[in-house]
């Protein structure tokens, strides 16, 4: 199992849903190390993503064999204590303290680099006492046994640093790898769905899952206000466990008939590209994926200025409307002064440059300890 001694390594420990914009984060980061020359594992617990095909000829999957991430600690020390990786990232924080946890009981000498995409105390929010309770104990007495911890904005990181009095230094903000140019191809694709060909009402669309967080409510409420006084649609792209609340209050409010859940899709960017306005109404993120895929393909956007992300992404609203969290009337007053007046597609798409997936992995190789590993020219995979 132990890899050539000349080869460095880095291992990727992650337990992602498969649908989220995490999946899509770690799924480019995985494609831009296809390009480098380093080999790299990808430990998985059964049943969780990301979910790659095909597999890079320089990524090595490797099954734990478990069903749970707390179960996956002994095998994950075997692999440490066997394999010994260069590096280990991991991402969120059940699998962080795992990893942690298991470094420990390996003996692990590697650099370990753990990564947090919400704005935790606003995350934790509404949760149990047991889960918020480990959450903050991890925080403040594992992750320090790290070299690093990285999240995707300013705001999560001074949310963080708060929570666990974590030393100068040890908190990275590193941009998200989100833009390519492969974003750009699906974009281009064709989109069967009736409400998005020529000379239809405008489509108003939202993404993510159908969680109490993203606040799809808040949307549909201010879609009904938007639709009283002009002609439009709403989609929702995403699966969750809110989806038949999310329905009934579409009844409830007489739209319907207007809005349409298509569950999840593989290619969202086309459905980006060819609404009129994208909203993020989101109560809590740390740097929402989505609105800058959205921004990517040059599509106008209205976000909450939840904490945290919008606003960095939204230059304080210079790129798109800012409104407070759960709040209809104010969401719908935005969303129609975008249809009314949309952001220049080119200005959006110039912003969305700052998280291309390139810089985004050079920034990741560097924390974690690679920052010579330089990627290969255009059209050439790693060894």
């Amino acid at each position: 199992m132990s890899p050539p001694k000349e080869q460095r390594r880095l291992a990727l420990f992650l337990a992602t849903s498969g649908h989220s914009g995490v999946d899509r984060i770690m799924k480019n980061f995985l494609g831009d190390l296809a390009k480098r020359p380093i080999a790299v594992d990808l430990l998985q617990v059964e049943g969780h993503g990301p979910h790659i095909h095909p597999v890079p000829d320089n990524v090595r999957r490797i099954a734990l064999g478990t069903h749970h991430v707390h179960s996956s600690l002994f095998r994950l020390a075997h692999y440490l204590k066997t394999v010994r990786p260069d590096a280990l990232l991991c991402d969120k924080d059940r699998v962080n303290r795992t990893a942690i946890l298991a470094a420990a009981v390996a003996g692990y000498t590697g650099r370990l680099v753990v990564r947090v995409g919400t704005t935790v105390s606003r995350n934790l929010q509404g949760r149990g006492f047991l889960h918020r309770t480990m959450q903050y104990w991890s925080i403040r007495h594992l992750y320090p046994r790290a070299h690093a911890v990285v999240v995707p904005s300013r705001g999560a990181a001074e949310d963080l640093s708060a929570l666990g009095s974590l030393p100068h230094g040890f908190i990275h903000v590193l941009p998200s790898p989100v833009v390519s140019e492969k974003i750009h191809d699906l974009a281009r694709e064709p989109l069967k769905h009736p409400w998005f060909q020529p000379g239809g009402p405008p489509v108003i669309l939202g993404a993510g899952e159908l969680c109490e967080r993203k606040d799809f409510a808040t949307l549909l409420r201010a879609f009904a206000k938007v639709h009283k006084d002009r002609p439009c649609r709403l989609v929702i792209l995403g699966k969750g466990k809110k989806r038949v609340a999310l329905e009934k209050l579409a009844h409830e409010l007489g739209v319907a008939a207007h809005v349409d859940f298509p569950g999840f899709v593989e290619n969202p960017y086309t459905y980006m590209a060819k609404t009129s306005v994208f909203v993020l109404s989101s109560t809590v993120e740390g740097l929402p994926v989505v609105l800058m895929e959205a921004m990517a393909v040059g599509t106008p956007v209205v976000a909450t200025d939840c904490p945290s992300g919008p606003r960095e992404i939204l230059e304080d609203g210079a790129l798109g409307p800012l409104v407070p969290v759960k709040s209809p009337d104010e969401l719908a007053a935005a969303i129609t002064r975008v249809l009314t007046s949309p952001m220049n597609r080119k200005a959006l798409m110039a912003a969305a440059s700052r998280y291309d997936v390139r810089k985004a992995t050079d920034a990741y190789l560097k924390v974690l300890g690679f920052s010579d590993v330089a990627a290969l020219p255009e059209g050439k995979a790693a060894p």
